[in-house]
């Protein structure tokens, strides 16, 4: 139990970096008074660029993966058959930070850089699939929102099939358990995080976000906030 709860705690840790908070304060703003209020990658690309879109994402990404190899530099030789849940534990906890930092009166992002972090580094039959679907969904539709929660949603179902095929060497069947556990709880709480976007999707008004080109609408209620101060 203390190894679970110490991978969770180094999550958190890692996770309290706000990437887009600081990204924003070195370049004069509080990116939560501006564009959709969320401190995360989406939010930053809008309103600052695809620059400072690019360089969040890499930022909240590589928290969640440093928690991972933290986690397994700490418990690979003395745990190795519960090294996935161990693994599992410490971006569930980089998640937890980014969402609810207390330093920022638990106000942060929605967890999906930190996600895309988490799968990257947990195995790479995760890596394929949250390029093809995330990407897939985005170059098509350009919503954010619609290729992150498919993604998680491609998260539940690709752990369970991987659990159920012997692809997670040694996990006993009580910890495979536990792992699907955890992995609905965190595509829960996207899904909350998410439910504004959940309400604008099906109302077909969801905000859609460009890489090579402004996204205007975003851009433009920065501005007026910004002389609004």
């Amino acid at each position: 139990m203390m190894e679970r709860i110490l991978c969770l705690a180094i999550g958190y840790v890692c996770g309290l970096f706000q990437t887009a908070y600081f990204y924003g304060k070195a370049h004069g703003i509080d990116i939560r008074q501006y564009g959709s209020g969320n401190s995360g990658t989406t939010n930053a690309l809008r309103v600052l660029g695809t620059k400072a879109g690019l360089i969040v994402l890499a930022g909240d990404c590589l928290k969640c993966m440093a928690a991972v190899w933290v986690s397994r530099l700490l418990f690979g030789n003395s745990h190795p058959d519960m090294i996935y849940l161990l693994s599992l534990y410490a971006g569930a906890g980089a998640v937890l930070g980014h969402n609810y930092p207390f330093y920022m009166n638990f106000k942060g992002g929605k967890g999906i850089a930190a996600t895309a972090g988490l799968i990257l580094a947990f195995h790479p039959y995760f890596i394929v699939m949250g390029i093809v679907v995330f990407f897939g969904i985005f170059f098509t539709t350009h919503l954010v929102s619609l290729g992150s929660l498919l993604v998680y949603l491609g998260f539940v179902i690709e752990m369970a099939v991987c659990g159920q095929m012997g692809v997670f060497a040694g996990v006993t069947q009580a910890e495979l358990v536990e792992m699907y556990i955890i992995s609905v709880l965190l595509a829960v709480l996207a899904y909350w995080k998410h439910r504004e976007n959940i309400v604008r999707l099906v109302h077909g008004n969801e905000r859609k976000t460009y890489l090579l080109k402004k996204n205007k609408v975003d851009v433009e209620a920065a501005g007026s906030k910004q002389d609004s101060h």
